[in-house]
């Protein structure tokens, strides 16, 4: 198992000192990789359980290494982290073998001189019974351990929706995700789709249509081939079910790709009416382009294209769905690298999120919907946004939520995972009232 340890901490150095997305860093790595199954799910679990345990770990190693964090030598760190995470989180590996193997480590990527401290310190970790101290910390550090994530995040949470609701979304970061897939109903019926997905069992779920998978990959299904369904988190389903597009709608998707919104307001609309869906780059068209084509929906038309530039040939549209580039807080169980951003990186984000928002109000028609939605949890980039609209926009006002949203917020709601076991989203529904 070195081997896979091994490309772990190798990967690990890579992502840290890139600031690359974790996913891009380890297909890649695994791809080029000889590694057995079984090694290549161990270097998973290990790579993706230091990213999204980093601060936690960090911690545990500070209170037993009596060399300050960044006095040590970036690879010997990472030894450490990951010999730490065995220790801690991975009940299947012994004692014995994580700290072996990790001074094994230390030799092989030449840090023969530090093998002894990785020795010491995984086994003082033991000692201590593997408790990471929170003592003497305020609240927002002391659970800036706990969750792994920045004291400036957990005092953004908390400031915004207070100590209950941050730690809901927190704690929820820390557990696997749930995959959910959205039924296309329109190439099988309920029966044709539990066939075709083999060996992944799945039940559905809220609202319908959407089904939880488990037991592999669902994309390796004859189900995914045939175009049975997309992979789609409930709460990116809930947002469409907001909009409600039926087939008299003309649509606007303005920031579309990779498309899953675009797919399911289409399957929405029974595959009739028009959808316009746009994204910046070439490239992330592409992407809308090859998913309709596989789910058989041919009233998409995928174009490149700004969207906080006005493009007087579009027409006027019934229904939009404004769904921005955001700080992506809500999804940091996915993408656990994003929490490690600094807030001051999304600082200029809102005037953005403005920006094409107010764009998108110039292609809505006198009553008209639309529907402004990020998966974010940062006031600054939804509510904020939203009121700003409001207060420079007379023409538009406030719309109902339907059900089940209605029971978070009458007219925007911002989703935790406690709600409806999804990602953190933010949905808010405006109408074209003049």
């Amino acid at each position: 198992m070195s081997e896979a340890r091994y490309l772990a901490v190798k990967l690990l150095n890579k992502t840290f000192r890139s600031g690359s997305y974790s996913n891009i860093q380890l297909s890649g790595g695994l791809d080029s990789s000889d590694l057995s199954p079984q090694d290549k799910k161990l270097c998973s679990v290990l790579y993706y359980g230091v990213i999204e345990r980093r601060i936690t770990l960090d911690c545990a190693i500070s209170g037993l290494s009596s060399r300050p964090l960044n006095k040590l030598d970036d690879v010997v760190l990472n030894i450490l982290r990951c010999g730490i995470y065995q220790l801690k989180y991975m009940d299947n590996i012994p004692d014995n073998a994580a700290v072996n193997e990790s001074v094994a480590l230390a030799k092989k990527f030449g840090k023969t001189s530090a093998s002894g401290m990785v020795n010491a310190i995984l086994r003082s970790f033991i000692r201590s019974g593997k408790n990471v101290a929170y003592k003497g910390r305020n609240s927002y550090e002391s659970m800036s351990v706990e969750y792994s994530v920045p004291a400036e995040l957990v005092k953004s949470l908390m400031a915004d929706y207070g100590e209950e609701l941050a730690r809901d979304l927190l704690s929820n970061a820390l557990e696997k995700p749930p995959v959910y897939m959205r039924r296309n109903s329109l190439r099988c019926t309920e029966v044709e789709f539990a066939a075709a997905l083999g060996e992944i069992s799945a039940e559905p779920d809220t609202p319908e249509d959407c089904w939880k998978a488990s037991g592999g990959d669902v994309t390796a299904t004859e189900a995914f081939r045939k175009g049975y369904f997309h992979v789609q988190d409930k709460s990116s389903q809930l947002c469409c079910m907001a909009l409600a597009p039926t087939e008299a709608d003309t649509v606007l998707d303005i920031c579309a790709a990779p498309g899953g919104k675009t797919f399911t307001m289409a399957e929405l609309m029974n595959g009739k009416g028009r959808i316009f869906a746009f994204d910046l780059h070439d490239k992330r068209v592409k992407l809308i382009r090859d998913g309709a084509e596989r789910l058989g929906l041919g009233n998409i038309t995928a174009s490149a294209g700004d969207a906080t530039k006005y493009n007087s040939e579009l027409p006027q549209f019934t229904k939009i769905l404004c769904d921005v580039p955001c700080s992506g807080f809500g999804v940091i169980g996915r993408k656990p690298e994003i929490k490690y951003k600094s807030l001051s990186e999304f600082e200029r984000l809102p005037d953005i999120q403005y920006a094409i928002a107010e764009n998108a109000l110039k292609y809505l028609a006198v009553g008209g919907e639309m529907v402004y939605s990020t998966c974010t949890l940062r006031k600054a980039e939804n509510e904020a946004v939203v009121e700003r609209l409001l207060a420079a926009h007379p023409e538009i006002e406030p719309a109902e939520l339907p059900a089940p949203l209605d029971t978070v917020g009458s007219c925007s709601a911002s989703i935790f995972p406690r709600y409806f076991h999804s990602d953190g989203f933010f949905i808010a529904k405006l109408k074209k009232v003049r």
